[in-house]
């Protein structure tokens, strides 16, 4: 049987070495070589220490550190659009899992329609909702309202951010909702625990594998993304994932390998400290 086992993992694992470990081993390479391939640090040195000059607001000239001020505006709209969206998606993947089957599969369908779109279509279409001319000033208009500049500026991003990435929270949190035991729900309220006691000490610790999955399936590509940035940002908001894309398209492959490898290199410390904090919670909560 052990062997059995061993031989079921072993497409899984080609599939992971191929396609998962060997790109991740050429992104570190490049990112610690220069143009002839000899080992160098100075990719990763560009990263924290180049500097540019910025207007400021009484029009006097600073100078900031570049890339670490682009990844900071990443990361802030990144874990804005993934606050919002565990915000939205939690009441709505409880109500979900507590509907009677069918309209949990219409719940479902309706969720999964948007994902079958394609990425860039959404895009241009949320440019054509939140344009100067486009149907939510309309709208406004019709209302006789002042209208709104959305295009081209943070908020934009956030929203296509949200609205891209919104799926891949309420998932796991159904997922995770939909195998909770009434019966402990039914308890805690039959202890004397009224609404709010029971998110607090039942539903939300275990509900907690599920806001981990959701969180890092949102804040990840979040912080990476380039098209939205680029579309609804009106090319005006630099998210990292810009740069990244402009440093290969300009062929500086080591310098993007090396931000590349930063960024995940963060991202997996964030998603390591969360989930050492969120086992601590339920450890404590249940």
């Amino acid at each position: 049987m052990l062997r059995a086992d061993y031989a079921a993992l072993g497409p899984y694992s080609l599939w992971a070495l191929l396609f998962i470990l060997v790109p991740l081993v050429f992104v570190a390479y490049y990112a610690f070589t220069d143009n002839n391939f000899q080992f160098t640090l100075e990719n990763v040195q560009r990263f924290f220490t180049a500097t540019s000059s910025v207007l400021q607001e009484d029009g006097s000239s600073a100078e900031v550190h570049t890339y670490l001020l682009i990844f900071w505006r990443s990361l802030k709209l990144a874990v804005i659009s993934t606050v919002i969206c565990l915000v939205l998606a939690y009441p709505l993947a409880y109500i979900m899992a507590r509907a009677k089957p069918r309209t949990q599969k219409i719940f479902l369908t309706i969720i999964m329609i948007p994902m079958w779109m394609n990425f860039l279509i959404r895009t241009y279409a949320w440019m054509t909702i939140l344009q100067d001319t486009g149907i939510f000033n309309n709208f406004l208009t019709l209302l006789h309202l002042p209208n709104v500049h959305i295009i081209g500026t943070e908020a934009a991003v956030v929203i296509g951010m949200v609205y891209d990435y919104i799926p891949y929270m309420i998932l796991p949190l159904y997922s995770i909702m939909a195998k909770m035991d009434e019966k402990l729900i039914e308890a805690a309220r039959d202890l004397g625990c009224n609404g709010l006691g029971v998110l607090r000490r039942v539903i939300w610790p275990l509900s907690l594998p599920g806001v981990i999955s959701g969180v890092t399936m949102v804040l990840i590509p979040s912080v990476s993304t380039f098209y939205i940035s680029q579309k609804l940002g009106d090319g005006k908001i630099m998210l990292i994932g810009d740069v990244i894309e402009g440093q290969y398209v300009a062929n500086n492959l080591h310098f993007a390998a090396a931000i590349a490898f930063i960024l995940m290199i963060l991202l997996l410390v964030c998603m390591a400290v969360m989930r050492k904090l969120a086992s601590r919670h339920v450890e404590g909560g249940l």
